[in-house]
């Protein structure tokens, strides 16, 4: 291009605090930010000389950040929130709630729509979701037009079974939910914005010759693989009683640790485990504020030492990436005893961007703010009293910041949501679907909570 043809962009932004995730470069005030086909094209402190524009935004006093990438979620689950934190460690363990077998197609759509426009307006441009009707549920997330990396709930354990402490493991359980998740694989392989993966529920409930299954299915198709790691002493004692092993051994053993894996909660692995991680290439989802609500918490500082990737999501109760960054700076110095180098703004903040990206294998495309990347970012209006000064935009945002004060999402080039709200749905139509899908559910438990 001479100097004198001007670049073109899709969408211009102009006068932000770009917070880029990248090492090299972090933060550039008074950011330019071109936009062409979908990618970055243009970023630095000025625009260039010579430029024309689709869409150009002043948006002085914002930041501007990567899309979050919150990779560890059960949207359909929001029908338990407020509740199940307060009953148990995990709503599909726990008597007296609705549960994932209980849901219907329907509902499923109607909860899953609502749990993953949470997230978007939230500021997370992609969600890896799993649990029960995976189909009709990635479906319904994919109008949104956020990314995603979807799966069904995999186990071969009766789910209907576990909640009395009964873990029954059936062939043919195990046989239907992986073939529906290779399925959900065929279906979506070549869609741009979704990247299928196995979801293996956790290793007490799959049988070891049933990871060893995934394991396989896993390898055939170059899919990653997302389970729950130590989430539970349950889960420990069982495996335990099992195999003789940890859970980290156990899925070793199955041919399962390996850079494809992505081990939600860790919070019961020991050093050891850690580091078989680490050789692995396996990496951790940090899950803080779930943890910290059951009273427990994730040795992340060690997991850290032993050099672990470590991504974040929100799971069940909440999808607020940037209050989640917050738990998961407050509980490692809690574990450390203090303030130190090793946990700042900036380490919690690459968790939730490149992180994430790692460990779905995609970080070359997305997590982090750099030209020939997807242009999937967030805007956040930092005029508001709680955003104020902008000495240290990251650490502000970390500490102070909140999902609520995202005003703009972009995911490849597309705006998702324009002044707070969704471009492709109807907000009020979403939420009233899944509130009615709720009373359903809650209503055939004996809980008329509308009433």
């Amino acid at each position: 291009m001479s100097s004198s043809t001007p670049h073109q962009f899709d969408l211009l932004i102009l006068g932000a605090t770009a917070l880029t995730a990248e090492a090299s470069r972090p933060e550039i005030r008074d950011a330019a930010i071109g936009i062409q086909g979908g990618r970055i094209a243009w970023l630095d402190s000025a625009p260039p000389e010579h430029w024309q524009a689709t869409r150009t935004l002043h948006l002085p006093d914002h930041f501007v950040t990567p899309g979050f990438v919150n990779v560890h979620t059960h949207s359909i689950l929001s029908m338990v929130r407020g509740v199940a934190a307060d009953l148990g460690f995990a709503p599909s363990y726990t008597p007296g709630i609705p549960k994932g077998t209980q849901v219907n197609a329907q509902q499923a759509r109607a909860l899953a729509r609502l749990g993953a426009l949470e997230a978007l307006l939230q500021g997370s441009t992609l969600v890896g979701d799993n649990f029960v009707h995976a189909d009709v549920g990635t479906e319904a997330m994919a109008e949104l037009g956020l990314r995603l990396a979807p799966s069904w709930r995999i186990h071969d354990v009766d789910f209907a079974r576990v909640a009395h402490g009964d873990w029954c493991y059936d062939a043919a359980i195990g046989s239907a939910t992986l073939g529906a998740g290779l399925a959900l694989h065929e279906r979506w392989k070549d869609h741009p914005r979704v990247r299928v993966n196995l979801a293996a529920h956790a290793v007490d409930t799959c049988s070891d010759g049933f990871l060893r299954e995934v394991a396989a299915a896993a390898e055939a198709h170059g899919l990653r693989v997302s389970t729950h790691l130590g989430q539970s002493k349950v889960e420990v004692d069982r495996v335990r009683e099992r195999t003789g092993k940890t859970s980290t051994e156990a899925l070793l053993d199955a041919g399962l640790l390996n850079e494809r894996l992505m081990g939600g909660h860790c919070i019961y692995v020991s050093e050891s485990d850690a580091r078989k991680m680490a050789e692995a290439g396996a990496h951790a989802v940090h899950i803080p504020k779930c943890n910290a609500a059951s009273g427990r918490m994730a040795p992340t500082p060690m997991l850290k030492r032993m050099g672990v990737n470590m991504a974040l999501a929100t799971d069940t109760q909440h999808a607020d990436m940037v209050e989640l960054m917050r738990w998961a700076l407050a509980t490692a110095r809690v574990q450390e005893g203090g303030v130190s180098d090793e946990w700042q703004p900036a380490h919690v903040f690459h968790m939730a961007t490149l992180g994430g990206a790692r460990a779905l294998g995609q970080q070359d495309d997305i997590g982090s703010l750099a030209v020939g990347k997807a242009a999937d970012l967030v805007v956040f209006d930092a005029r508001r009293p709680h955003l104020r000064p902008h000495v240290n935009p990251v650490g502000l945002l970390v500490h102070t910041g909140q999902g609520r004060d995202v005003r703009m999402v972009v995911v490849e080039g597309e705006v998702l949501v324009e002044d707070g709200l969704p471009t492709r749905v109807d907000m009020e139509t979403v939420c009233a679907e899944a509130e009615a899908a709720a009373r359903e559910l809650w209503g055939a438990e004996g809980r008329h909570y509308w009433r």
